[in-house]
């Protein structure tokens, strides 16, 4: 049966662990060639050997222009080519607050977070010119669209990496290269730990926490996986989605469909407190 990406080559930042590793291993399986770039290189090698001739790894740290260049022609000299980049690789800012957090640590998170996708699309676009088009994905998240999701320069960061995604896509659709942003709710990885400034080790164990606790905080009962986000990026990646740019898609179980007690019939209604003789005068069962 063929794959939905047969004869596709895509690069995939970050793609060694977390949803990164998701997207490489699914992306693999339908079909597609893969470039991981990412800076965890002994990881890098062991994903070369479990997909021989179909993932190669290339050394990028995402602030580093020349990594980049590198690893979107390194999909053009190992496969001939390129058609899908997923701009996913991702830091946090350790939870400061705006009164807290220092200026080179702004700037560090948007060089990551918004200068690194800008740069993964500068270089895929003309890769993809030559195969006629292509789609470009960038990781951005629900810390993006709501207050409360995640620390205030990450949070900033991905706000812009949703609207740099619609701008782009305006600029690129005519010349067939679709943009679109995926937006992740709790996914169980390792940035959760990284972001507290955990070891990589004990970040990677926090994840299981993660998975495990998920389930009780959101409408959807399972904690987030990702293979989640990897769906998503299928279906942007794959010609299902030919028609769809300019957009971001969630992916977050319900997390931002409303309060508690919205979805859970045991919260109770956020005006009880306010006007406790409703509560007292309601019907019994």
């Amino acid at each position: 049966m063929a794959g939905r990406l047969d004869g596709k080559v895509a690069v995939i930042t970050g793609g060694v662990s977390g949803i990164g590793l998701g997207t490489v291993e699914l992306f693999a399986a339908e079909g597609c060639q893969v470039v991981a770039a990412d800076i965890q290189d002994e990881k890098g090698r062991m994903l070369e050997q479990r997909f021989r001739g179909q993932v190669r790894y290339a050394h990028c740290d995402v602030t580093v222009e020349a990594d980049i260049a590198a690893a979107m022609d390194l999909a053009k000299t190992e496969f001939g080519g390129l058609d899908i980049a997923f701009n996913n690789a991702g830091i946090s800012d350790g939870m400061r607050t705006i009164a807290e957090i220092e200026a080179e640590r702004w700037s560090w998170i948007f060089d990551v977070l918004v200068r690194g996708p800008a740069l993964g699309m500068k270089y895929a676009a003309p890769l993809m010119l030559e195969r006629g088009g292509g789609s470009i994905i960038n990781t951005a998240s629900i810390a993006g669209l709501q207050a409360g999701w995640g620390p205030i320069a990450y949070s900033s960061a991905k706000a812009s990496v949703i609207h740099m995604s619609r701008c782009a896509a305006a600029q690129l659709s005519r010349q067939k290269i679709r943009v679109n942003a995926i937006c992740p709710g709790l996914i169980a990885t390792s940035i959760f730990g990284a972001s507290m400034g955990l070891p990589r080790e004990v970040a990677d164990q926090m994840a299981a926490r993660v998975a495990e606790n998920g389930a009780h905080v959101q409408p959807i009962p399972k904690g987030g996986a990702p293979e989640d986000i990897a769906r998503a990026a299928l279906y942007l990646a794959s010609d299902d989605s030919v028609f769809v740019t300019g957009t971001h898609i969630v992916v977050d179980g319900g997390i931002t469909i409303g309060g508690r007690h919205s979805w859970d019939p045991n919260a109770g209604s956020p005006f009880a407190d306010l006007f406790p003789e409703l509560s007292a005068s309601a019907p019994a069962d």
